[in-house]
């Protein structure tokens, strides 16, 4: 019997799993109110902006996967845009290259048209009801907690450097210390006020109504005059246009068969592809007989993770501006001639090469020693008692920005996930989105039973996602046990993150891993960098699975990271 630190929780209505305590309870408090899968994952996801205010923002992205109980599936983008003023050459031309922190690399917040959105498509509840737990949890705060506390101290530079954000993360100029709360009156206010919006409207004109005056109130109202006075100050580019006219992509999901199961994921205006592409490069080199984090595994898992983000290097990009190759990229001649590149007996040194007829090079090999992502973004899953599954990564930290004075929050700076050079496939183009790490997945097994899952994670994301999948769906293992295992990532490929450091044939380890595969690893070519045994550096996997022959709902979390389930 296989010990985890936490139970596999499960019950015959629902099940929600998410990157915070507080969320789980605020969603699954929905649902038993009666609310959907929908309405309880947007409550969850604007929780997650307030208790995990570092590396969520309430005016970031939210990327969101849809099952309904009907099979049918949507993908609502939740990633803004960059701003139609800004000049496509800017930072080549003015910066040297490089993304400069601040107002510069602002992109039209997406979150709250993508809850918005999520919700007035398929929920049941206005934005009132579902936001009652964020505006409680800002205006009343919330004990901070440990992993808080660290991320605040680990940037308390950058946060000082930013006078609008001093006072909310760092009073009397030092970050809170474990257990005081945290409040945060200025976003209680920002939320409140799209609630009464809605509140009001509705009460005349229903809930569609309703809806559509929170989002107004966000991108026409006093939210978006305060977001572009601001930036007009700051020297930013976003205008009250950006604002206005801004709407979440409907966009195609990307669907796969693996080992006889469905995985879907969002477009290659994210990451998600590589998730599928790394599974089918498994599948396509025999991973079947192996054993579980043997020698011989973990270098097949990391030299198909490598070949998947070289391909996604390459090419993704947001699909109005770049032509994605994404079905010669996930077929089988493709894949065969990935595979057959893959050596068994030696790590390759650096990324492949490109196959395809187009592909860029990484900038030079960064020779600095240090952690190659930080912690950003979150997650929920959540499927209800009707089978509809949410599957949402919002994002957004607030540590390279600057808070919107009065508003209490900062407008999203996910352009930093865009390459200065406007050639690059993801990159700087006015209008045009940067190319998201968060990506929300969701799997049909072969018997039926639904999976949603995610991580946050930045350029790890898949890595960890898809070894989770392999632990539960290949190797057995219950969603618990699959998620808590040990867990190595590959850094063999540009960050996705300005500067976009590059470190050839690094792969981290869990320390729970023996000595004698790592040092086998070792003797392969991989530059093995020796986690602890337990990192949030290896992702914060959420999941739910539910079972339709039996009705029940299953849930596991992550104990790297502050996230809890809940089922009942």
């Amino acid at each position: 019997m296989t010990t985890t630190t936490r139970p596999l929780v499960g019950g015959p209505r629902h099940a929600i799993s998410a990157g915070h305590y507080l969320a789980s309870a605020a969603g699954l408090a929905i649902l038993e109110a009666g609310g959907n899968a929908i309405d309880a994952g947007v409550a969850a996801g604007l929780v997650l902006g307030v208790v995990q205010p570092d590396i969520v923002n309430f005016g970031g992205v939210a990327p969101i996967l849809i099952r309904r109980a009907d099979g049918r599936i949507e993908s609502i983008a939740g990633l803004g845009h960059w701003p139609m003023s800004l000049p496509p050459d800017l930072f080549m031309r003015e910066h040297g290259g490089k993304m400069p922190k601040g107002v510069l690399r602002t992109v039209v917040p997406a979150a709250p048209d993508a809850w918005i959105t999520a919700l007035r498509r398929h929920g049941t509840m206005g934005f009132a009801e579902v936001a009652e737990a964020a505006i409680r949890f800002a205006a009343e705060g919330f004990p901070v907690y440990p992993m808080f506390a660290e991320s605040i101290e680990l940037h308390r530079k950058d946060y000082a450097s930013w006078p609008s954000n001093r006072p909310i993360f760092l009073p009397g100029g030092k970050p809170h210390p474990v257990g005081a709360l945290f409040i945060q009156s200025d976003l209680a206010a920002s939320i409140r006020y799209m609630a009464d919006e809605d509140r009001s409207a509705r009460a005349k004109g229903g809930r569609e109504v309703g809806l559509e005056a929170a989002h107004s109130a966000f991108y026409r109202g006093d939210i978006a005059q305060k977001i572009v006075a601001f930036m007009q100050q700051e020297g930013g580019y976003l205008s009250a246009e950006d604002l206005a006219n801004f709407r979440s992509r409907i966009e195609p999901a990307v669907t796969r068969e693996w080992q006889g199961h469905q995985v879907t994921t969002s477009g290659p205006w994210c990451q998600g592809p590589a998730l599928l592409e790394a599974l089918l490069l498994m599948e396509q080199a025999g991973f079947q007989d192996m054993a579980h984090n043997s020698a011989d595994y973990l270098h097949l898992v990391a030299e198909c993770l490598k070949v998947a983000m070289a391909d996604r290097e390459y090419h993704f990009g947001d699909p109005a501006f770049t032509d994605v190759p994404l079905d010669a990229l996930l077929g089988a001649s493709h894949l065969a001639a990935r595979v057959a590149e893959i050596d068994p007996a030696r790590a390759h040194a650096g990324m492949p090469p490109p196959r395809l007829n187009r592909g860029t090079g990484p900038h030079d090999p960064s020779e600095r020693l240090v952690a190659a992502i930080e912690p950003d973004t979150s997650y929920v899953a959540v499927v209800d008692r009707e089978g509809n599954a949410f599957s949402a990564t919002p994002s957004d930290g607030s540590w390279n920005v600057p808070v919107i004075p009065g508003l209490g929050f900062v407008a999203s700076g996910r352009g930093s996930q865009s390459r200065p050079d406007p050639a690059h496939p993801s990159g700087v183009r006015p209008g045009g989105r940067p190319r998201l790490t968060p990506n929300p997945a969701l799997a049909v097994t072969r018997e039926g039973a639904i999976i949603p899952f995610g991580t946050p994670g930045g350029d790890v994301q898949i890595q960890a996602m898809m070894q989770v999948l392999l632990n539960h769906l290949h190797f057995g293992m219950d969603l618990q046990e699959a998620i808590e295992a040990p867990r190595v990532a590959t850094y063999s490929f540009p960050s996705s993150f300005a500067p976009y450091d590059y470190f050839p044939a690094r792969l981290a380890v869990e320390a729970r891993i023996p000595a004698s595969v790592r040092d086998d690893l070792r003797a392969r070519g991989h530059d093995i960098q020796d986690w602890p045994d337990w990192t949030y550096l290896a992702g914060s996997v959420e999941a739910v699975r539910y079972d339709p022959v039996t009705g029940t709902k299953m849930a596991g979390a992550d104990p790297r990271r502050p996230a809890y389930a809940l089922a009942m």
